[in-house]
């Protein structure tokens, strides 16, 4: 677990920079493993509406952990940014839906998939560069997922990454989000603040 720097751009930079050098079977092998773990989570199996994303610039895959989800007839949701107004919200995603790519390369639902609050989700899966274990998460620094999910107390927040993404503390501000849990290709780790 590496000594976190002080500056969070610092941080974001090495450890992007670790996660894609990982080669492709590895991610895989990952992604497989962070599903199982996800399914040990405590309220998985009454859960039924589950965000997750899609994957980019090497974050942990999520594709094994989709197809857990429909076989358990689970209901998806993706996140959807309105980049003009800094606003991050979910729609559903039905197996065969067509997504369209957003302003940063990500595909999403398009505008005729329903929405839905993330109050209204039980569980919400998050995308991290870094992790800690009392429930710090550094994202991409947008601050989407930190306004969508003010004040959704009873919505499991749980961050999914690479072992290698743990430090031993993220630097945090005031409007930072924690996670409920960390959940990476080894293990899961329920997160105390």
């Amino acid at each position: 677990m590496p000594d976190s720097p002080h500056s969070k751009a610092a941080l974001r930079e090495i450890l992007r920079q670790q996660r894609r050098h990982l080669d492709p079977a590895a991610q895989r092998t990952a992604a497989e493993a962070v599903a199982v773990n996800v399914a040990r989570l405590p309220g998985w199996s009454d859960a039924t509406r589950i965000a997750l994303y899609l994957p980019n610039d090497g974050e942990i895959g999520t594709a094994p952990l989709a197809e857990l989800c429909r076989e358990s007839g689970k209901q998806l949701f993706l996140p959807v940014i309105d980049a003009s107004l800094k606003l991050l919200q979910f729609a559903r995603w039905q197996e065969h839906s067509e997504l369209v790519t957003n302003r940063f390369g990500i595909p999403e639902p398009g505008t005729q998939a329903r929405s839905c609050s993330a109050w209204a989700l039980d569980i919400v899966i998050l995308p991290m560069v870094a992790w800690d274990r009392r429930g710090g998460r550094l994202g991409m620094g947008g601050g989407f997922y930190d306004r969508a999910l003010a004040g959704t107390g009873n919505t499991l927040r749980v961050g999914i990454a690479h072992t290698l993404q743990e430090v031993a503390e993220v630097p945090c501000d005031d409007w930072d989000i924690a996670l409920d849990f960390a959940v990476t290709d080894s293990a899961v780790h329920c997160c105390q603040r």
